[in-house]
């Protein structure tokens, strides 16, 4: 019995661990990035989202209001009328009024940049790029690391890394789609976009 309990226990905590991260492949490149920045125009996406941790899951509909250079307001929706909340990121500020679950749910605002694939990294020392066809990868900064992936122009991807382990990862498809991981949190939220349309102008009183 004692076995079987240590034997659990071991196991609990493996599963714990984050991932390793992979080396950096690629030829060694000139520490410049592509600039990654919103397209000049207003855009309203809408999506299909899913979030999951070790104690709740949700799911529903959202919509992104983007107004370049910098301003996005989120909306989320919960499947079966369930309530919403919304979030405002302007710069580098996350501002969540409520309710709690969409506090909860969102990465810190550098991966939800990512997620809608402007590169908003930390501005650190010792970056190293490596180039790999058409796929630029690149270290920022020393522990964390963040590491983002830029394929053909578009970012793909924005992991951080502690130590030798992913703690966070941000992935993106060619058709805009996220996935965000929180290793050591056990969360991930999905986001799948639906439609994207091109707007006029927003009213001021959405960033408020």
């Amino acid at each position: 019995m004692k076995r079987l309990s240590l034997v659990l226990v071991a196991g609990l905590a493996a599963a714990c661990i984050a991932p390793k991260a992979p080396p950096l492949r690629g030829e060694l490149a000139p520490a410049r990035l592509p600039r990654l920045e919103m397209p000049a125009l207003h855009r309203k996406l809408i999506f299909k989202w899913t979030y999951r941790d070790v104690d709740y899951s949700f799911h529903g509909d959202g919509a992104a209001r983007i107004a370049p250079p910098d301003s996005v307001r989120l909306d989320f929706f919960i499947d079966g009328g369930l309530g919403g909340g919304f979030a405002t990121l302007i710069g580098d500020e996350l501002t969540t009024p409520g309710p709690d679950f969409v506090t909860k749910m969102l990465p810190p605002s550098p991966m939800l940049w990512a997620a809608l694939g402007r590169l908003r990294a930390p501005a650190l020392a010792d970056t190293v790029v490596r180039i790999d066809g058409d796929t630029t990868r690149a270290d920022i900064g020393h522990d964390p690391r963040w590491r983002a992936a830029i394929v053909a122009g578009s970012l793909r991807g924005l992991d951080v890394i502690e130590g030798d382990r992913l703690s966070q990862s941000l992935a993106r498809t060619t058709t805009g789609d996220a996935r965000y991981q929180h290793y050591r949190g056990k969360r991930t939220l999905e986001l799948t976009i639906t439609r994207v349309d091109t707007v006029p102008d927003f009213d001021a009183s959405i960033w408020h």
